[in-house]
């Protein structure tokens, strides 16, 4: 890209093409034998890093987007930047790659703590991955087993009560003021759903009244491939372990809706109860939970703190 992200309505087209094919998958993974902690043949780490460099023009909003990323997911490395100006000719890290839920409780996982949504295929043998929108802290999108229930396309949106009188009606029709945008994958949980949005730069962020937002590319994407009936479960996981090549990896996000006391202690307590406590460079574990960057890391002894590539 040799020019702002947008630039042109032909160059915007041409990069929203573009950004539909980035880091989506399907990826191919091999998760866990049942009842096996370090599985040397386990594949739970996805996709690959990449380097971009800063165009005249460029945000890392906008990059982020480029780049299937939520914003935190590049923010978070560059967080002591103006994410509006950052600094022109300057290499940065896209970090498109991923640690995927090791044991998927449903066809569909939305990890809210590591602003992800994972959709699983192929009896478990290939999963896709885009980032999410979710809901602001007074309206926490929750945890729990779902189907989804219906499919609109074009969908209105229900207002809650409480913003009836915020948006002068109940009902808003689809338009591009609908914050539902073009598809809405409706669960078994009242009116909340999965969905597109009219404000993508939400996505990765928390933004919402409880549902889930893609950027209208990722929902475009995921609507025709998910049925009516298909499961989904919706965790608050921060703290992802995985696995490539028998190495033990990290990510490690921040505590968006405030639910962990103590991050280390909580980070050393998942490794404990995985039996992994003893096969990881504590040191590293602890950097790592520092600067809380969301990045997948190895982790192994004697691994030098490589992050994956």
């Amino acid at each position: 890209m040799k020019k702002s992200l947008w630039g042109t309505a032909l160059f915007l087209t041409i990069i929203l093409a573009a950004a539909a094919a980035q880091g989506a998958g399907p990826f191919d993974v091999r998760l866990p034998a049942a009842g096996v902690n370090l599985d040397p043949q386990a594949l739970t780490v996805v996709g690959s890093m990449q380097s971009y460099e800063i165009q005249k023009g460029d945000n890392l909003l906008d990059i982020a987007r480029h780049y299937g990323l939520g914003y935190l997911e590049l923010g978070n490395i560059y967080r002591h930047w103006d994410p509006f100006i950052p600094p022109v000719g300057h290499r940065i890290t896209v970090p498109t790659i991923w640690i995927v839920p090791a044991r998927p409780a449903a066809s569909i996982v939305v990890n809210t703590g590591a602003m992800r949504l994972f959709y699983y295929v192929d009896g478990g043998r290939k999963v896709y991955t885009w980032p999410i929108g979710m809901g602001v802290l007074d309206f926490k999108t929750p945890q729990g087993n779902f189907k989804v229930v219906g499919k609109k396309v074009n969908p209105a949106w229900h207002i809650p009560k409480s913003l009836q009188a915020k948006y002068g009606m109940s009902v808003m029709p689809a338009g591009p003021d609908n914050p539902l945008g073009q598809y809405k994958l409706t669960l078994s949980w009242g009116d909340y759903g999965i969905h597109g949005t009219h404000m993508p730069w939400g996505v990765g962020r928390l933004v919402s009244h409880g549902c889930t937002r893609m950027y209208p590319e990722h929902i475009k994407q995921l609507f025709p491939l998910v049925k009516v009936g298909t499961s989904v479960v919706y965790i608050y996981e921060p703290v992802m372990i995985g696995f490539k090549q028998g190495r033990i990896y990290m990510e490690v996000h921040e505590d968006f809706y405030h639910k962990i006391p103590d991050m280390l202690t909580y980070t050393l307590g998942r490794l404990e109860n995985t039996g992994l406590i003893t096969s990881v460079d504590l040191t590293r574990v602890a950097k790592i939970v520092e600067e809380r960057t969301g990045v997948p890391t190895d982790i192994t002894k004697g691994a030098g703190g490589m992050a994956a590539r």
